[in-house]
């Protein structure tokens, strides 16, 4: 007997994601005005390089978490063109598919702490 994937289910998940990618864009806002202030306050080439660092991983990250949204927003497209109104269930290719997007955002989350973690050691020296 197989078990039926609900579409109702694959739709929270992505409005969840989508809630928190939408979440770590307002952080990555934030965490760029607080590069913005120690660039005002040092001169200091040291400081200045690390600093340069993290804009560029906050680029990064933006980017990445930007194409999920995107690949978020086409699955949920996706599965809307193929569910009818007898048919709730998604096909086996399509919830493959989310899985993997699950996975993603499971590695993102995990990189986006590790750098928040890191972004807020930094500015523990600087601020």
């Amino acid at each position: 007997m197989e078990t039926l994937v609900n579409n109702a289910n694959l739709h929270f998940e992505h409005k969840s994601w989508l809630n928190e990618i939408a979440f770590w864009l307002d952080e990555t806002r934030s965490f760029q005005n607080r590069l913005d202030e120690i660039e005002q306050r040092w001169t200091d080439d040291m400081v200045l390089a690390e600093l340069g660092q993290f804009q560029n991983q906050m680029i990064i990250h933006k980017d990445r978490i930007n194409k999920l949204k995107e690949e978020i927003n086409a699955h949920e497209h996706a599965i809307a063109e193929t569910i009818d109104e007898v048919n709730e269930a998604v096909d086996r290719i399509g919830f493959r598919y989310h899985l993997e997007m699950r996975e993603k955002m499971t590695t993102e989350r995990v990189m986006f702490h590790d750098l928040k973690r890191r972004f807020f050691s930094f500015l523990s020296k600087y601020m």
